[in-house]
C-alpha cells in the first residue's frame, strides 16, 4: 500500500476539501520504527509538474573552456546592457568608466601589463540565414521574418599589452587586476 513497506502505527488519511478521511486502526510492521508524514496531493494524484525545458538562445558568447572556472558575475547581460546604454549617452566617458570600475592600467592573468584605448560597442540585427546543401558546393539563402529577427548590441574593451591590441568583455575585465 506505501510502495515497499509496512507500518507499526496508526494513522489517518485526508483526501483534500470535500474528500473524506479514514484512518487504519490495524498496526503494520517495520523493520525500523520512524515517524514519517503521509502528504497526498488528492484523487488520481501523480508526479509533480514536470521542470521547464532548457531552449538555446542564438548569438551567446562561447561557453568558457573546461580549465576556465572563473566566477561568473548574474545577470552580467544586463549589467553589459546597462553598460552600453549609458555609456552611449553619458557627457563624460571617462568618469563613466571610472564609475563602472573599468580599469585604465590593468595586469592580465598572464602578468602582462595592459592600458585601455578604446571602448566599442556596436549593434547588430540578423535578417536572414542560409544553410549549405548537399555536396557544399551552394547554399540556400531565407530572408527572415520580422518575429525571428534578432538584434543584439556588443561591448568590447580596446587594451593594449606592448605588442597588439586585446578585445575583452566585460567579464574579462572584471578579472584584471588594477596597477
Amino acid at each position: 500500500m506505501h510502495r515497499g513497506h509496512d507500518h507499526d502505527h496508526p494513522h489517518d488519511h485526508s483526501h483534500g476539501a470535500g474528500g473524506h478521511s479514514h484512518g487504519h486502526g490495524t498496526a503494520h510492521s517495520h523493520a525500523q520504527a520512524h515517524a514519517h508524514a503521509h502528504a497526498h496531493g488528492g484523487h488520481n494524484h501523480g508526479p509533480g509538474p514536470r521542470p521547464a525545458a532548457q531552449w538555446q538562445t542564438p548569438h551567446l558568447p562561447e561557453p568558457p573552456e573546461e580549465g576556465d572556472h572563473a566566477h561568473v558575475e548574474p545577470d552580467l547581460d544586463l549589467v553589459e546592457k546597462a553598460f552600453v546604454e549609458g555609456f552611449g549617452s553619458t557627457s563624460d566617458p571617462t568618469s563613466f568608466l571610472r564609475l563602472a570600475r573599468i580599469p585604465f592600467d590593468a595586469v592580465s592573468r598572464e602578468g602582462a601589463r595592459v592600458s585601455l584605448l578604446r571602448v566599442e560597442t556596436d549593434e547588430a540585427t540578423d535578417v536572414g540565414a542560409v544553410m549549405p546543401q548537399l555536396g557544399g558546393g551552394a547554399f540556400r539563402y531565407d530572408p527572415l521574418p520580422a518575429s525571428m529577427v534578432s538584434r543584439r548590441r556588443r561591448l568590447r574593451f580596446l587594451y593594449f599589452d606592448g605588442r597588439a591590441v586585446l578585445p575583452l568583455t566585460l567579464a574579462q575585465v572584471r578579472d584584471l587586476a588594477e596597477t
